[in-house]
């Protein structure tokens, strides 16, 4: 998911501390501009910047005629009402809006739009969980937390604890240290927030941006140091940004860290209803698919079909889509049974693509997700994945869901993606971006990058969340113009775009200094290409079955 802590901690700490003892003088450090808010679409060779030459694409499609793709986004929900979205949400046109009865018989009523299986009576939502590591911990704690050897019988289940304690404790000390951090950041941000807006002369409901920052004159040392805490954090998260986005991504930020450390754990039960831990046939969920924390799902489906070219907003990559939103990843870690299930409801109402721009340490439940994808495999349904955003090797270290099963076994019908930014140079390779030689299998732009909102705002933010979309995008494109190819030939048209960067070196994903081969960090060592992937896909003989 999306990753809001990209920016250095400790730099805002340093302003904070500047403010809190009102040291004046302070220069900020000098980086690089934002680049343009579509730069995800350019073209490295016309443009400068590494995006994924879509104006090439369209002008390769010119005149072709495309044929209408269901893509599911498996997220946090959307905003249905969204300007760039509206006339592209997909439609059960079986279903009666508004009557609370099953009209299609498919198990969910009013599912006109898609579904949340985060979802309760009256309407309710649980949007707000904890990690599942913390889920795990608190299942087991009364059975093994005093035992230091394995029960007769029970080898696998203690061995399986074992794993969970050491996740859990590494989760808990960095949300802890970043509880701290968090609440002098929030501290220092509110009573900046205060002086900026006094002095510009903005009402509670308004806003500012860096550009407001820049016209503003600084009479006194509180004023100014106001001023370069905030510059500094447009600066580092985005400048198109506004303080209200900025304070409202904090707050979350630590209401999730938060709820690590004391965690809701009857949340689900009390809300949801269902068993988590029993797969069963019973219904559970409701249509309510904008709930508060939509704003993650709202961007990632207009980063693959928000409305192009109608002067709002941003235009999405593909041009002929319907898009079906399931809502089925709270402000926390996914529940396996409620993946396996979006899977299946996403296959059955018609998806060919679906987006899953989310992710965990741990996966109880992996046989579930593993049906579930080899369900989306044998009706030819392509899955693609968000890497993740701990800046760790996947094939050391797993993220889940993944492509390959517990017997070992993999499938073709998936594609793992990882961030890139938007200059060929050493910071090409995100720095909060998963990798992986065996298991990522091409990076697509995911620094900086600009989409629409929730209540018709937008947001420019970081992470493989974003990077997924694109390549969503992309693979969507290639099937509206090219309907006969598999899901197959789509991820073979994706990973045959990419251009090998054998000899570019980047700073590799978590350290500060330590370079590595761009190549050495994915299965395809390059940036996915929207009119590469269209040149492979016409050249295809497509495989679909009918």
């Amino acid at each position: 998911m999306y990753n809001f802590r990209n920016y250095t901690i400790t730099s805002l700490i340093s302003l904070a501390m500047l403010f809190s003892t009102h040291v004046s003088g302070q220069e900020m450090s000098k980086t690089a501009p934002d680049p343009p808010k579509n730069w995800h679409e350019m073209d490295l060779k016309t443009d400068g910047f590494y995006g994924v030459s879509l104006k090439q694409a369209y002008q390769f499609l010119k005149g072709k005629k495309s044929k209408t793709v269901v893509v599911t986004t498996i997220d946090s929900g959307i905003d249905t009402l969204q300007k760039d979205l509206v006339s592209v949400l997909w439609v059960n046109k079986k279903e009666i809006p508004g009557n609370g009865i099953d009209d299609d018989h498919n198990g969910y009523a009013d599912d006109v739009h898609g579904w949340d299986f985060l979802g309760g009576k009256g309407r309710k939502v649980d949007y707000t969980e904890t990690t599942e590591e913390v889920r795990q911990y608190f299942k087991l704690k009364s059975k093994y937390a005093g035992v230091s050897t394995a029960p007769a019988g029970m080898e696998k289940e203690y061995a399986y604890w074992q794993s969970v304690k050491i996740t859990y404790d590494s989760t808990i000390t960095k949300a802890q240290n970043e509880i701290k951090d968090l609440t002098l950041e929030m501290n220092v941000l509110t009573a900046t927030n205060y002086y900026i807006k006094r002095e510009l002369k903005l009402q509670s409901d308004q806003t500012f941006t860096k550009a407001d920052l820049d016209r503003m004159k600084t009479e006194n040392d509180t004023l100014s140091q106001s001023k370069t805490i905030w510059q500094s954090v447009f600066t580092q998260i985005g400048e198109n940004t506004t303080n209200a986005k900025v304070l409202k991504d904090l707050a979350e930020y630590y209401a999730k860290q938060n709820n690590t450390v004391n965690p809701d754990l009857e949340a689900r039960a009390r809300i949801v209803g269902d068993d988590p831990d029993i797969r069963d046939t019973k219904p559970y969920g409701n249509n309510v698919l904008k709930a508060p924390d939509a704003s993650h799902g709202t961007g990632v489906a207009g980063l693959i079909c928000a409305v192009r070219n109608n002067g709002y907003g941003i235009d999405g990559v593909a041009d002929n889509i319907r898009i079906m939103s399931i809502k089925a990843v709270p402000n926390g870690d996914e529940y396996d049974k409620d993946i396996a299930n979006a899977i299946h409801y996403a296959v059955d109402n018609g998806a060919k693509i679906v987006n899953m721009s989310f992710g965990k340490k741990i996966s109880p439940h992996k046989d579930w997700v593993d049906e579930a994808f080899k369900y989306a495999a044998a009706h030819d349904v392509l899955l693609v994945m968000a890497s993740g955003n701990d800046n760790q090797d996947v094939d050391l270290k797993p993220e889940f869901p993944n492509s390959t099963y517990l017997d070992g076994t993999t499938t073709d019908n998936v594609i793992n993606v990882g961030s890139s930014g938007p200059r060929q140079d050493s910071t090409l390779a995100a720095s909060f971006t998963n990798y992986g030689k065996k298991n990522v299998d091409v990076f697509a732009p995911g620094v900086k990058v600009t989409s629409i909102d929730t209540d018709a705002e937008f947001n420019t933010e970081d992470g493989t969340s974003f990077s997924a979309p694109i390549v969503t995008g992309i693979a969507a494109l290639c099937l509206e113009y090219y309907p006969e190819l598999s899901a197959r030939q789509l991820k073979q048209a994706v990973l045959e775009s990419v251009v090998p960067l054998t000899g570019t070196m980047v700073i590799k994903p978590g350290s500060k200094t330590e370079k590595v081969d761009f190549t050495t960090l994915s299965k395809t060592g390059g940036i996915v290409n929207a009119y590469k992937a269209l040149l492979v896909a016409s050249k295809m003989k497509g495989e679909r079955k009918k």
